[in-house]
This record gives C-alpha cells, sequence and structure tokens, in this order.
C-alpha cells in the first residue's frame, strides 16, 4: 500500500486542475485515468472505519479497500489524496481527484452537482449522546445543541430539512426541534467534543450507525439512543462522464457479485453493510 505524499499529491493537483475541469466531456476523464494507469481517489484521514491512518501512516478502511477495487478492475493504479469531506461535498473539484469515497447518499440536491454509481453500503442514521446523558430518545433533545457532519444528510435532519428521495416513502417524524445545529468537518470531530461530558459542548451527534459502533469499540464514551432511518451510500463523480460512471458502477456490480463487497463489509464492520435490510 502507497503511503501518502502530500507534496506529490499537491503537484499533481496543480498540474490537472486546469486540464480536467469540472465541465469534462463525456469520456475525457475516463480517457485521462486510462492513459495515465492512474484513478485519484479523495478521501479523509480521519473517517474511522471508512478511511483512516494507520501506525504506519498508510491510509486504510472500507472506502480505501472499495476504491482499490474500482482501480484493479480499471486496470490502474489508486492514488489517494485528503481534501476532507467538505471539499468533497461541495463540488467544483476542477479536476484535482476523479471520485469521492465517505459514503456520500445520492440524494436529488446532490444530484445538481454530482453522477452517482450504484449503491456500494447500506447504513442508518443515529442520534448518539454522551453514555452519562439521561436522553433515552430523540424528544429529549428539544431545544439541545446538536452536532452534525457539515453537508449530510445528517445536517439536513437536525435541521428539520430533509425528506427522502423515494416519493413513496413515509414522511420523516422530527421528534425533537435543535436548540443549536453545529457542523464539523468530520463525525470524529464531533464526537471529540461529545466525549468531553453530557451538555460540556454538544448534548448530541447525529451520524452513521457504523461509524458509532466504531467509535464505541475504540472507547469512546458515547451511546445510540434512536436509528433514524437506512440509507444507500455511493461514489460520487463530478458531472459529465458517462463512461466512468458506468464503468465505476460495473466494478462495484462486479465485486458484489463475485462477493468482495461482503467481504470488505465483515473485514471492516463485523458484518455485511453491501446489501440493503
Amino acid at each position: 500500500m502507497k503511503k501518502i505524499k502530500m507534496a506529490v499529491t499537491a503537484v499533481l493537483i496543480a498540474l490537472t486542475s486546469v486540464a480536467f475541469g469540472p465541465s469534462a466531456h463525456a469520456g475525457e476523464v475516463l480517457d485521462r485515468i486510462l492513459t495515465s494507469k492512474t484513478l485519484r481517489v479523495a478521501a479523509g484521514a480521519d473517517w474511522g472505519l471508512i478511511a483512516h491512518l494507520d501506525e504506519k501512516n498508510e491510509l486504510v478502511g472500507y472506502d480505501i479497500d472499495v476504491a482499490k477495487g474500482i482501480a484493479k478492475y480499471l486496470g490502474v493504479n489508486a492514488e489517494f489524496v485528503t481534501p476532507g469531506w467538505d471539499l468533497i461535498a461541495a463540488g467544483n473539484w476542477a479536476g484535482r481527484w476523479d471520485i469521492g469515497t465517505g459514503q456520500m447518499a445520492p440524494t436529488k440536491a446532490r444530484a445538481d452537482k454530482f453522477d452517482f454509481s450504484v449503491p456500494y453500503f447500506y447504513d442508518r442514521t443515529v442520534i448518539v449522546v454522551h453514555k452519562d446523558s439521561k436522553a433515552t430518545k430523540g424528544s429529549d433533545l428539544e431545544g439541545k445543541k446538536i452536532g452534525v457532519n457539515g453537508g449530510t444528510v445528517a445536517e439536513a435532519y437536525a435541521n428539520q430539512t430533509y425528506t427522502p428521495d423515494d416519493p413513496n416513502a413515509a414522511p420523516v417524524p422530527y421528534d425533537f426541534k435543535a436548540g443549536e445545529v453545529k457542523t464539523y468537518g468530520n463525525s470524529t470531530i464531533a464526537f471529540d467534543d461529545l466525549r468531553l461530558g453530557d451538555g460540556v459542548r454538544l448534548d448530541a451527534v447525529i451520524t452513521d450507525e457504523t461509524f458509532t459502533e466504531g467509535a464505541i469499540k475504540s472507547g469512546y464514551p458515547i451511546k445510540i439512543i434512536d436509528r433514524l432511518f437506512a440509507l444507500p451510500a455511493a461514489i460520487p463523480m463530478m458531472k459529465g462522464d458517462k463512461e466512468l460512471v458506468e464503468k465505476v458502477s460495473a466494478a462495484i456490480k462486479s465485486m458484489r457479485d463475485d462477493g468482495t463487497l461482503s467481504k470488505l463489509s465483515v473485514k471492516w464492520y463485523g458484518s455485511d453493510h453491501s446489501v440493503a435490510k
């Protein structure tokens, strides 16, 4: 596994940002990937089991393994950059990377900025509090300070603006109105504030169930008090390269069909999140 070389990555970003802007014509990005034999992947360095730096300062995690699988299917090498979730979710990548990770939910709002692969992961959004909190359900958080990862479905839910994309889905119930919604660059930072104590900086965090389970296993003094709704996760790409979307989706389908996605999910999470439950 290659170590992250930030200086080299910065040079690559600078050299390619002009040539491959967000208005790429169909096939252009895929052609560059195949020609250069390099798939540039945006990931986080502190996303828990999704992606993180290990003791050797190497980037590892479920999404890292999936990205490597996609690169292998394309017959190229995976090169990772770590711009942070806010920059990935904002769009306007300006050619700095080819695909994003982070288990992004393919919502209608995001469809204005991204094309999405078929789903490669399914997770549930949960409400998390400090282990000493007396809250046992969502309604106990009325008027409280809630932490969320910025630019996520969790943020929309906390602000009571989330609407399921499925027109047949039941309306989302809101059991409480937050007194303040505090956004973070990632859920790890939110949990770092929550672990300081009940109500010290936060009263609760809304985030992904698998991420929370990983944090609990690593020693965070937190607990889940409510499970809200399940969402699929897909690989985002800037709009305009249908061929790339098809190839990435084909890679994911291949990994699903041969059992790779299931094995990777069990490896990192202890259970299979590669299929909807």
